[in-house]
């Protein structure tokens, strides 16, 4: 007679009614994940099932109790990897399209201000201005000159363009290191989730590793059985 598998179980953690699908044996949980489980509630059978759900909440405390251990209190960043780990969410993306997205039309102007300021062109042009200006008062309108030398309005001009020129370019530099900062803020929570990842799995195949090695036992004691009963069963035929 064939026996059907309970299609539902029951969580002790929750004592809810659920479907095998959102569950999970005790067996199949990580074992410093279900040492958490069992310091909250003593009764939890390794046999026994529990919620997909509780175990996600349970995995959240246990790769938070392992940075404390290690960085002691969690940044927001910290605690970010954690949600997109448990969530199953994807950190890496193009940043440079969410940082450029971000910038308001001030900070785009300076960005385009300071690049341009920093160009050859800006200097050709720059020196071909100044050898206009002084070529036309000299020499072109040299009886009535509009700016005669020392060229005190042209200088005038120049004082007024580096004392504009000078916040726009520190608006661009303040801009760029922000830019490093979320770079680097990036970059840590990427690798920060790839080592906390990569520890999970390490675990993952040693309980793995564990739980194979047992059943290989379990199965090498029951065929050394099996023989010790044929070599019974032999020597009792030839008495």
């Amino acid at each position: 007679m064939k026996t059907h598998r309970s299609n539902s179980g029951v969580c002790q953690v929750t004592g809810k009614h659920l479907p095998m699908q959102q569950l999970v044996s005790g067996t199949d949980i990580r074992k410093g994940i279900l040492d958490l489980m069992k310091a909250d509630h003593p009764h939890l059978d390794e046999n026994g099932f529990v919620s997909i759900a509780v175990l996600n909440q349970y995995r959240n405390k246990y790769l938070e109790n392992m940075l404390t251990s290690e960085l002691g209190e969690l940044s927001e960043l910290e605690k970010e990897v954690i949600k997109s780990i448990n969530e199953h969410e994807l950190l890496s993306s193009n940043i440079e399209t969410e940082l450029s997205e971000n910038l308001t039309f001030g900070e785009r102007v300076s960005d385009k201000i300071a690049e341009f300021g920093g160009s050859w062109t800006f200097i050709l042009i720059f020196f071909s201005f100044l050898f206009l200006w002084m070529a036309i008062n000299v020499y072109f309108v040299a009886s009535r000159p509009f700016d005669p030398f020392p060229f005190i309005l042209l200088n005038l001009i120049l004082s007024c363009l580096a004392a504009i020129q000078a916040p726009i370019i520190m608006m661009s530099q303040n801009r760029k290191e922000a830019k490093d900062r979320q770079r680097s803020e990036y970059d840590y929570q990427v690798n920060l989730k790839a080592e906390l990842e990569i520890r999970l799995l390490h675990e993952k195949i040693d309980h793995l590793i564990i739980n194979q090695n047992q059943r290989l036992i379990e199965i090498q004691q029951i065929q050394v059985d099996l023989l010790e009963d044929i070599m019974v069963g032999l020597k009792s035929k030839k008495h």
